[in-house]
């Protein structure tokens, strides 16, 4: 019982407080006026990130696609040159057996 007059005490005190408070104070009113335009920068700040933010990850995602393609190619470049170096080793090898048919000819 005796934490409840508290408490009432308290919200009478901070009552009364609130009643005597001088919202007329220019004091006030200049902290007041201060913080929005502050709030209002940091906002337009904010958005202006944003955009950036958005406008990197664009970047970032039409690097990637690039790069990816890149990559694709590369592959498909290394799996050509493979494949022509096996046509050359079956070339040689079939060259090979060419001379020795003809060693065997002439013999």
């Amino acid at each position: 019982m005796n934490s409840v007059i508290e408490k009432e005490k308290k919200l009478n005190l901070a009552l009364t407080k609130l009643k005597n408070l001088n919202l007329k104070n220019t004091g006030i009113k200049k902290n007041i006026e201060n913080l929005d335009a502050q709030k209002n920068q940091l906002e337009i700040e904010k958005q202006e990130l944003e955009e950036k933010y958005k406008s990197l990850v664009n970047d970032y995602n039409d690097l990637s696609n690039k790069l990816s393609e890149i990559q694709n190619h590369e592959k498909h470049e290394i799996k050509k040159q493979e494949q022509f170096s096996e046509k050359i080793d079956e070339l040689n090898q079939e060259t090979d057996n060419l001379l020795d048919e003809i060693d065997k000819w002439q013999t």
